[in-house]
């Protein structure tokens, strides 16, 4: 294919409208044209672009793109061109190339994007079809993290209720959005109720729930502790803004409760069944991933969903800018200034946070790095990215060698 003739053309993407400028390898204009967005009009450019370039094949077409995902991406690499991702910055920069003034529209900017595939396609990202189940792993993973969000909306929302008249209730449990202190509301909704409800009612609730770590007695006396004097009406208010929260806490719990199985299952699909080599049996990135210390469920579904290209490269410069622990360094002269990372993805941000944070709680390395940068003055936020730096770079270490995590071994390290 590198001796065929080659043709690069430049996509600017919008809601409604793509416009498409296409040149050939000297840089030569060939054609310019505004397509609509929908399937006729995706697959009309897809076909204009061959026509128009004359190209034998569908792979001497190189095109270029700022958005690395969506329809038009995938109706391109299903007709077999070959799509090229550019950083929006990188574009800007490209952009002075032909107009310092910082004019910007539509046909410019297509027109630098093919000119600058073909002259720094270096610059530029290949793309390739993505695999069904990490399509499907992604959707779920940022659907669960919606109805994470959302249900702390609303369980904020009603511990401010609570607040206003009933705050002997907020002492039973940090997690208001709990099956069995919606059970409990529902039954004991205003103090009133508390002083005449029976022990054997509060027994029977914390049975059905599986609630062991508090009895009814001491329910009780939580409970029926002095409640606070409310104006006449505050408590019918409440209670009735309560009730509405309630169900729609229920609604979020069942939805969560579906994208983590969910999560569970489009993971465990992503390990392949059989053995690379009879009698052997290679460790697979889910479970080499899996057995990292700090890495649950959701960390494991967001790595895999939002960095799963680098992962399959073990691209560790990669991985590091991606999820934000790599710094970013400023040397002029003699001063030289390191800060934070921030143009990363944010849910890999998120997700390396938290995975560094569980990791110095289950993990005597990660715990002792972490020490070590606090008592040299780092801060919080700076310690756990390096601890986090740290992991990843392990993870990528365990990935190419195909080894699962060991703490036996790490632990050997450590006291020797």
């Amino acid at each position: 294919m590198t001796d065929q003739k080659q043709f690069y053309a430049g996509v600017d993407w919008a809601s409604e409208s793509h416009h498409v400028f296409l040149t050939d390898g000297d840089g030569r204009k060939i054609g310019e044209r505004v397509f609509r967005h929908g399937g006729e009009g995706l697959a009309e450019l897809a076909a204009w672009l061959t026509a128009t370039s004359g190209a034998t094949e569908a792979g001497q077409i190189q095109v270029a793109i700022e958005v690395p995902h969506g329809p038009v991406v995938e109706t391109l690499i299903e007709r077999g061109c070959q799509v090229h991702a550019i950083n929006p910055k990188q574009m800007d920069r490209f952009r002075d190339r032909f107009t310092l003034a910082g004019a910007k529209d539509d046909s410019r900017d297509a027109e630098v994007m093919a000119s600058a595939l073909r002259t720094d396609r270096r610059c530029f990202r290949l793309l390739a079809a993505a695999d069904p189940v990490v399509i499907e792993l992604r959707e779920w993973s940022r659907m669960a993290e919606d109805l994470g969000a959302e249900r702390n909306r609303l369980t904020n929302r009603m511990r401010e209720q609570l607040w206003r008249y009933f705050p002997a209730l907020l002492e039973l449990e940090n997690d208001l959005g709990a099956e069995w202190l919606l059970d409990l509301w529902e039954a004991v909704p205003t103090p009133a109720k508390a002083a005449r409800i029976r022990a054997a009612t509060i027994a029977k609730l914390l049975k059905r729930n599986r609630i062991r770590r508090v009895d009814a007695t001491h329910v009780l006396a939580v409970l029926r502790t002095p409640p606070v004097k409310v104006a006449a009406g505050t408590t019918e208010a409440a209670s009735a803004h309560i009730a509405t929260l309630i169900a729609r806490i229920r609604l979020v719990n069942r939805q969560l409760k579906q994208a983590h199985q969910r999560l569970d299952t489009l993971t465990a699909r992503l390990v392949p069944t059989e053995a690379t080599e009879p009698g052997q049996r290679k460790q697979h990135d889910v479970e080499i991933l899996a057995s990292l210390p700090g890495v649950g469920r959701i960390v494991l579904a967001t790595l895999l969903a939002e960095a799963f290209d680098a992962l399959q490269r073990r691209d560790h410069a990669a991985l590091r800018s991606l999820t934000g622990v790599a710094p970013v360094t400023k040397r002029s002269g003699k001063s030289c200034i390191v800060i934070r990372r921030q143009a990363c993805h944010d849910r890999l941000a998120n997700a390396m946070y938290h995975w560094a944070r569980v990791a110095i709680q289950h993990d005597s390395r990660s715990r002792l790095k972490y020490a070590a940068l606090r008592s040299r003055g780092h801060s919080h936020g700076r310690a756990l990215r390096s601890v986090a730096d740290r992991l990843l770079n392990v993870a990528c270490a365990m990935l190419k060698t195909g080894t699962t995590f060991n703490p036996s071994l790490a632990e050997q390290k450590l006291s020797c």
